[in-house]
């Protein structure tokens, strides 16, 4: 008899579906959103994860807002 499928993989073919922005929908940029995938050391993960935590904030958030911060401080 053939295996049925888990659901947690069936689950995993909605990530090919455009995500529509809850958090944000006060910025238009942010209506259609895509992985940005990028590996980094677990220590930092951890420290970057903790800060976003302690202000209260996504670590999305978080990466946007240094992101904004850094490009000001040089100048775009």
């Amino acid at each position: 008899m053939p295996k049925q499928p888990r659901p947690e993989k069936a689950a995993k073919s909605s990530l090919n579906k455009p995500v529509i922005a809850l958090a944000n929908l006060d910025n238009p940029e942010s209506a259609e959103l895509t992985p940005l995938n990028f590996r980094v050391p677990k220590a930092f993960h951890r420290e970057f994860k903790m800060y976003a935590v302690q202000h209260g904030i996504s670590m999305v958030d978080l990466l946007q807002e240094s992101f904004r911060v850094l490009k000001e401080a040089r100048g775009r």
